[in-house]
């Protein structure tokens, strides 16, 4: 039986609650008519003869439904008689059809939101007309939410930390839970000239707002003593450094060998007129702004799955000469040994423009799973006797391990 049930109907109803169009015209902002009339599916001819038991079964259900109108048709039956039948279904008012689905009390908490930011933030209501099943979600922080947009107003590009924002019942780790949707609301409701439009996504809110950011830590090692040693780092190999002071160190380095693994920076061989940088993941614009690094041979050592390729292939937004380490199908494949499983939530199935040589075909192998499903050989896995053997390939007479 194809006939509309009760969960049917009250299915398309709660479909318009999910699109947001009944708090939309509970603020009376809504494109719905009332009354309101629902799709209905009812037995046929057919079904009056060979189902005329289940077909009276169904008509007191639906009479039985609250909160509806029902248009009869009433028309003879060659076999049953005279028979009456819904034929139209209909929600007289918004009240009825919140009352429907039980979301009388939702509606009155977003209309009272409404109100708050109709008050407080008028700029934000294009937002809640957009988002307000978002909105409801966010009932019980709208006040802290409202204060710091409020906050934000008096304090343009305020030049200060999160930590410093001082706002009723706000602090950094409310405003870093909610920077999507204080983003939402800083752009409609701070002057043009407050944002920084180029600075996008989570991790440029503080810049694009004009807060303080905490300064980006590098970490590095000498693998050559005759190196310059830093001012005040006499005998030490093991330095780090904030962004600004990576950037004007100058070293004379030939070459620089980046990996994301602690321990294998820790335990990198000593290489002539080389160091070896900490990882950094996706973050290297800070490695970027040191020019002699740009004059270094560059080198990245990462995981051998998609998710490492994929850091490789940002890396060369910003030195687009770099060259992958012990990334290759030959160390793939004589560590199956270690081999392990990439998480799913990292792996990268899009294509990689920067991708060269043989990188590309062994990429397309692991996002296709052609070799083994979800295949990742961690940096940490490959025997030290293998790196060693890389080092003396890659700079011959200057390797001493």
């Amino acid at each position: 039986m194809t006939w509309s049930q009760p969960a049917d109907l009250r299915a398309q109803v709660e479909r318009l609650w999910q699109r947001g169009e009944l708090l939309r015209a509970v603020v009376g902002d809504g494109t719905l008519g009332w009354p309101l009339r629902l799709s209905l599916k009812s037995p046929s001819a057919a079904d009056l003869s060979h189902l005329f038991d289940a077909v009276r079964g169904w008509v007191r259900e639906i009479s039985a439904m609250s909160r509806l109108r029902i248009e009869w048709r009433e028309w003879t039956h060659r076999v049953q008689g005279r028979q009456r039948l819904p034929d139209t279904l209909w929600i007289d008012t918004l009240e009825d059809a919140l009352a429907m689905i039980g979301k009388t009390g939702d509606a009155h908490r977003f209309q009272a939101l409404w109100q708050q930011a109709a008050e407080a933030q008028p700029a934000l209501l294009p937002w809640l007309h957009r988002s307000p099943l978002q909105a409801l979600a966010l009932a019980e922080h709208w006040p802290r939410l409202l204060a710091v947009v409020a906050w934000m107003q008096a304090h343009p590009r305020p030049g200060v930390y999160l930590r410093q924002v001082d706002a009723p019942g706000v602090d950094s780790k409310f405003i870093e839970a909610h920077r999507g949707v204080l983003g939402q609301w800083l752009d409609l409701a701070l002057p043009t000239e407050a944002i920084e439009s180029a600075a996008t996504g989570m991790g440029g809110f503080a810049h694009r707002y004009g807060f303080l950011e905490k300064p980006v830590r590098i970490r590095l090692r000498l693998l050559d003593p005759h190196l310059p040693q830093l001012p005040g780092c006499t005998g030490l190999t093991d330095i780090t450094l904030d962004e600004d002071s990576f950037a004007t160190l100058a070293l004379p380095a030939q070459r620089v060998f980046i990996t994301e693994n602690e321990v294998n920076f820790l335990a990198f061989p000593p290489v002539s007129g080389a160091i070896v940088v900490f990882g950094a993941g996706y973050g290297w614009g800070a490695l970027a702004r040191a020019d002699w690094l740009h004059r270094a041979s560059l080198y990245y050592w990462g995981d051998i799955d998609t998710h490492g390729f994929a850091i490789l292939d940002s890396l060369r937004k910003y030195f687009p000469l770099a060259a992958s380490f012990l990334m290759d199908r030959s160390t793939l494949m004589a560590h199956a040994l270690q081999w392990g499983e990439e998480p799913l939530d990292k792996r990268h199935t899009l294509p990689l423009s920067r991708l060269v040589d043989d990188e590309p075909a062994l990429y397309d192998d692991l996002r296709g799973d052609r070799i083994r499903p979800q295949l990742r050989l961690e940096q940490e896995r490959i025997g030290y006797r293998w790196l060693c053997a890389a080092l003396v390939a890659t700079v011959r007479d200057d390797f001493r391990p």
